[in-house]
């Protein structure tokens, strides 16, 4: 049975919450189910407004696609998301500049369908814990052309350069990953305020205690403040093989 749980916190550090989640075990349009985590940008109003307007466009344009192919689904949706983001931005001065990362999953069974635009981020965590999506960033451009090992981008001043995101540019370009999942497997899709406060490690560690679901992502939130908290979080864990109820929550601070 899918088990599932979903927080946002404002960190200790921002006047705003930026970050936007949706998160929901039913299904949506032709998708079983649908988990969504955006990491708005921009000025005043303008980052909130693009995390949650770019979510809601999403799962609108889900819910009406008689499309049968996931892939296409997703894509489609966020393709009208990036265009309807710019055409708002265009209208709204307020708005100009405002975009937001997007990372979205569904699940049929062992089977995951995952998408990305920008640095926040899908991981599969048991025993170890592995990174599905691949950044958009400027220091991941250059971790993957050798110009920098791994340690030294995570410490880059750079680091929060993204290179693709949700209302950029007029067309969008989307990452696809498909995982197969086994028993023991947690999801986690999460901003860059968990990945940029916690090391990948401790995030793993934390994901192996003994506690539900539940605990486990407020615990997430906690150490990613103990440790500075100078973003938002967004954190949504996955239970693909849970043998208690689902259950679906969020918190919006």
């Amino acid at each position: 049975m899918l088990k599932t749980f979903s927080i946002t916190d404002i960190g200790k550090k921002r006047k705003l919450n930026q970050d936007y989640v949706f998160s929901t075990t039913d299904k949506v349009g032709n998708l079983s189910n649908l988990f969504i985590v955006a990491d708005g940008m921009g000025g005043h109003n303008a980052g909130d407004y693009a995390s949650r307007y770019t979510v809601e466009t999403i799962v609108k344009e889900i819910e009406n696609s008689f499309e049968r192919n996931t892939i296409k689904i997703i894509e489609h949706a966020v393709e009208v998301a990036n265009s309807s983001i710019r055409e708002r931005a265009s209208q709204d001065p307020s708005l100009f500049g405002m975009g937001t990362t997007l990372v979205v999953a569904t699940l049929i069974g062992h089977h995951m369908q995952v998408a990305n635009v920008g640095d926040s981020r899908l991981y599969v965590v048991n025993d170890q814990i592995t990174q599905i999506t691949r950044d958009h960033s400027l220091v991941e451009e250059m971790v993957r052309m050798g110009g920098i090992d791994r340690e030294t981008a995570r410490c880059s001043l750079d680091k929060n350069i993204i290179t693709r995101a949700i209302g950029a540019l007029d067309t969008v370009d989307v990452d696809f990953f498909n995982v197969d999942l086994k028993a023991g497997d947690i999801v986690l899709m999460c901003s860059d305020g968990l990945t940029n406060m916690v090391e990948d490690q401790e995030i793993q560690e934390i994901i192996a205690e003994d506690m539900s679901i539940e605990d486990k992502a407020h615990k997430l939130i906690d150490r990613a403040n103990e440790n500075g908290g100078k973003d938002n979080i967004a954190v949504i864990l996955i239970d693909p093989f849970a043998d208690s109820t689902s259950i679906t929550g969020g918190i919006n601070d």
